[in-house]
């Protein structure tokens, strides 16, 4: 298994589809990683996992994702001077790892 990718800084760099692609390849090596800690040390079931990862699910991923693209979608437009697509929709994605 590859070694884990720093997300956040990943996400920065995401400006066109190949650099999207990537960006969600490493998001899920990222929960892949985590499966596999947590199979020798496993976290509380109360809290984020060993790498931060708060939904568990495919459909508690989509549904944390929808929720921050829709409470975070007015700053978002605010704060673009040029959006780019593509860094908003891996932004949308990252969210489903960490929002309630």
């Amino acid at each position: 298994m590859p070694s884990p990718v720093d997300l956040h800084e990943l996400l920065t760099h995401v400006s066109d589809e190949p650099s999207f692609i990537r960006f969600i390849e490493a998001l899920g090596t990222d929960f892949a990683h985590e499966r596999e800690i947590e199979k020798t040390s496993p976290s509380s079931p109360y809290g984020p996992g060993a790498l931060g990862w708060e939904n568990r699910s495919v459909d508690a991923f989509f549904e944390a994702a929808t929720a921050w693209a829709e409470a975070s979608a007015g700053l978002a437009q605010t704060q673009a001077t040029a959006p780019n697509v593509w860094q908003r929709c891996a932004a949308i994605l990252f969210a489903g790892k960490f929002y309630e």
